[in-house]
């Protein structure tokens, strides 16, 4: 294939040399580059005519031509009867994700040259002189099509070149921007001032460059400002149909209460943007179901409502919000002890892994005591625990990979916990094994490391003296047994409560 610089190349995505032939009966190629012009013809019925392709006779004609003409046409005539008339949009559509990136490639449909205002939906192109940077021009579109682009993004082009893969200039990284959307987002931006600022490869551009921020800083709100007038309104109308099947129970909500409502909706929209209805519909019931039941505001408003003066009425309220206290405990322990049963249920079965019990108690820490529901793991901690496997658990040893959990609470001390199926019996090896995990562990961190192994029993071989410190081993029957007595003590001071 020839670019617009009459250099021969190879397309940038591969394409069937006879894919013309499914839609047409000839096909008819003609080419100019360096002052020659070569053309042929095929004919579908020819190369049914012939068992091989090297078998089928050519006539290969070339001339001479205008030096400054180059270029390829292929004409296709005799179209398939059988067949929808070409689209010439649905084909723009199609050849521009696959080569509308590419440098010295141009490609042009009924005298028009694919570009960025061909994609189907939303075009802008604005355009300002920007401090030291100077002129900044971008060109981009919004795609109506629920489907979303294969390559979506922004090319950064620098003196007429992209610049290494299409981004999204920093809008891939804000938490309140839906991430489903960047799949609606094509186009460019120019930007010639960024020239010295170019890594040697053409690659990228450098990554601490104040130039590259300017630009970032200058395209965000502009990509933001168009996605919000073409999507806000889609969203509005998925919250209307929302609002219309659940009006009725928006209306038996206080005033007050019905912003919180329509503040909490739109965030799922946002959140869920693309996602089916039907999905949606049940968060945000649940999310109605947060504000109905909301006891604690009825009783701080009747809190607020008692005079400074009248001392008996502050009494009341203070006294009424224990009470709605005890019995949101009494809710919560019911709720536990289910959770517990289905635990003890785990822990019972033989065919229980360790990568089961590590997702059922990664988020319910508390089952190991009060103290350890302030433990939480973070992306760091599951970086660093990820790395520690890959580096130490490849080839033959990758099936005796362990199951790993490492939390950190508010004072900076971190909880290594090791999870064993529950058929296994803990022994020497095991301990000898958790530890030497804290020890290389305790290379990145400058704080002690508490273990926990976490199994069904132990062997006779497991150690029981000379520890190292803060190393302790949990059975699952008696995590289940120690925290269900602090389930029955709590509801035996519950003063009685009788609570439904």
């Amino acid at each position: 294939m020839i670019d617009s610089h009459g250099v021969e190349r190879e397309p940038p995505g591969k394409i069937g040399k006879f894919a013309g032939l499914m839609a047409a009966s000839v096909m008819t190629l003609e080419t100019r580059a360096r002052g020659r012009q070569c053309d042929f013809t095929l004919r579908l019925q020819d190369l049914v005519s012939v068992e091989d392709i090297e078998q089928l006779k050519i006539a290969f004609r070339s001339k001479a031509c205008d030096p400054k003409l180059h270029g390829t046409t292929i004409t296709l005539t005799e179209l398939q009867q059988g067949l929808a008339y070409p689209s010439a949009n649905k084909m723009r559509q199609v050849l521009l994700q696959d080569y509308g990136r590419q440098d010295n490639f141009l490609i042009t449909i009924d005298g028009k040259r694919l570009d960025v205002d061909d994609i189907s939906g939303s075009y802008s192109e604005p355009e300002q002189d920007l401090p030291v940077v100077g002129k900044v021009r971008l060109r981009f579109s919004l795609s109506d099509d629920k489907a979303g682009l294969r390559q979506p993004g922004i090319t950064l082009r620098v003196d007429g070149k992209s610049v290494g893969k299409p981004g999204f200039f920093g809008l891939n990284e804000r938490d309140d921007f839906p991430q489903k959307l960047m799949r609606k987002l094509y186009g460019e931006v120019e930007a010639d001032g960024l020239r010295d600022h170019i890594t040697a490869g053409w690659d990228e551009p450098v990554e601490n460059s104040e130039l590259l921020k300017a630009v970032e800083a200058h395209i965000q709100p502009i990509l933001r400002d168009a996605f919000e007038q073409q999507y806000r309104r889609e969203m509005q109308l998925a919250q209307a149909r929302l609002k219309k099947t659940i009006q009725e129970r928006l209306a038996r909500l206080p005033e007050h209460k019905r912003h919180f409502a329509d503040r909490a909706i739109k965030k799922a929209l946002d959140k869920y943007y693309g996602e089916p209805e039907s999905k949606v519909e049940p968060i945000v019931h649940v999310l109605l179901e947060a504000l109905e039941r909301s006891d604690y505001r009825l009783l701080l408003e009747h809190i607020a409502e008692a005079r400074p003066g009248d001392v008996t009425g502050i009494a009341d309220s203070l006294n009424d919000f224990g009470l709605a206290e005890m019995a949101f405990l009494v809710q919560k322990c019911a709720a536990r002890q289910v959770f517990f049963d289905q635990l003890d249920t785990l822990a019972s079965e033989s065919a229980t892994t360790e990568a089961v019990l590590h997702k059922a108690l990664e988020r319910n820490l508390w089952v190991f005591g009060n103290e350890y529901s302030l433990f939480s793991s973070n992306t760091t901690l599951r970086r660093q625990i990820e790395d520690f496997l890959v580096k130490n658990y490849i080839g033959a040893k990758a099936d005796k990979r362990p199951d790993l959990l490492l939390n950190e609470n508010l004072n900076g001390e971190y909880l290594l916990i090791e999870f064993k199926r529950p058929s296994h019996a803990l022994n020497r090896n095991d301990y000898s094994q958790v530890t030497d995990y804290r020890h290389e562990l305790s290379n990145y961190m400058n704080t002690q490391i508490r273990v926990f192994l976490v199994d069904g029993s132990r062997s006779p071989d497991f150690p029981t003296s000379n520890l190292e410190p803060q190393v302790e081993t949990r059975l699952f029957s008696q995590v289940v047994s120690t925290a269900l007595r602090q389930i029955e003590w709590l509801l035996k001071i519950d003063g009685g409560l009788d609570v439904e």
